[in-house]
């Protein structure tokens, strides 16, 4: 393991090598970014490992070492949910994003170039077990917890079947055991903007050169699935747009939901990698709990899980609250102890990062018990 040189909060775990991928091929000198708060204690026993969506860093807090705004800052903390004065929290940047991990924009020791699309094809058990060298890295072989939303929800699923044993308790968080047929068409799309954007040049394009606009396309897509329609009616209407957002176009932005989709695509062009976008894209898509038992059931009663805690959104459009439910009855089938929330968010998937308090009272209350 390697500290950050730049001083930041990041450090860096360095995964077995070479790195076997599930569906073929191997990394060599292939590490993963994270960061830590609160203390482990003697035994390493108290240990929770976070897995991130699909575009968050691990700085999922505040520390010290980083005092900015984490993505996650009012559930990890001192006091918070997800209590760093009881627990060791380590949020793993994902095997395959831009954020300090390895990833298509990272450069191959064996080429000195970046990878791009000679990067193996990445799966939802890859980053599961790319977690894990993490936290062996720290010297911890068996979690506390694992917990995470979206993406991150369906990674703690890949652990369970992947990993039995290693974790006592399972927090996921509008996940899926496979993605539905409405949601892999959504993600087509996302992805065929990208690929379809001359500037993608077959992945070769260079620094400083993403493809914008398939990019951005991609962006507003997702952005509109994040959320209800019940919400956007709620938060914006029909209100005009800003004059900031106005351009000469006769066909542009018109109203404020267009120069809020626009705001959102602009930040994330300039910091996400349209390769690394694509590989965790398909990785959702390509994930199914399904392939690793007879039965959902049986992978869950292998898994060794003390207790589980499933939490899904009414509103959400991306995970419905049907696979959530689905997730909660397989794992008391397989007679884990679990504690199915259906939340009433108006926010949809994204509920999540926005309605912390109901959030923030069910993960709590569940650690709380563990």
């Amino acid at each position: 393991m390697k500290d950050d040189l730049r001083g930041s909060a990041r450090r860096h775990a360095a995964l077995p090598d070479p790195f076997a991928f599930w569906r073929g091929g191997a990394l060599h000198r292939a590490e993963v970014a994270f960061e830590t708060w609160g203390e482990l204690d003697a035994a390493r026993g108290n240990a929770i490992l976070l897995f991130t969506g699909l575009s968050p860093p691990a700085h999922a807090a505040s520390s010290d070492l980083d005092p900015t705004e984490g993505w996650w800052e009012e559930m990890v903390g001192p006091g918070r949910p997800i209590d760093t004065g009881r627990f060791f929290v380590i949020c793993v940047n994902s095997l395959g994003s831009c954020f300090g991990s390895t990833g298509p924009a990272s450069i191959d020791p064996t080429t000195g170039r970046t990878y791009q699309l000679s990067f193996p094809e990445l799966s939802v058990e890859d980053i599961a077990r790319a977690g894990y060298a993490a936290a062996q890295s720290l010297g911890i072989e068996t979690l506390h917890a694992v917990v995470g939303p979206s993406l991150g929800g369906m990674v703690v699923l890949a652990f369970a079947a992947v990993l039995p044993g290693r974790t006592h308790h399972l927090v996921t968080i509008s996940g899926s055991a496979a993605a539905s047929p409405f949601t892999l068409a959504l993600r087509s799309l996302q992805r065929e903007a990208i690929l379809r954007d001359p500037e993608w040049k077959s992945g070769q394009y260079g620094p400083g050169a993403p493809p914008r606009t398939g990019l951005r396309l991609a962006r507003k897509l997702g952005t509109i699935t994040y959320r209800s329609a019940a919400e956007w009616t709620q938060r914006f209407g029909r209100t005009p747009v800003d004059p900031a957002w106005r351009t000469a176009d006769p066909f542009g932005p018109t109203f404020a939901v267009e120069g809020y989709l626009e705001a959102q695509a602009e930040r994330f062009v300039a910091s996400f990698d349209a390769n690394c976008y694509l590989y965790l894209s398909r990785a959702m898509d390509r994930f199914d709990l399904s392939a690793h038992g007879a039965s959902v059931a049986e992978i869950f009663r292998r898994a060794g899980l003390s207790s589980a805690l499933v939490i899904g959104v009414e509103s959400d459009l991306l995970f419905p609250i049907g696979e959530q439910r689905a997730l909660a009855d397989a794992l008391r089938e397989a007679g884990v102890p679990t504690d199915f929330v259906s939340m009433p968010s108006i926010e949809g998937h994204d509920a999540f990062l926005v309605d912390l308090p109901r959030f923030g009272a069910a993960i709590g209350a569940y650690l709380g018990r563990t």
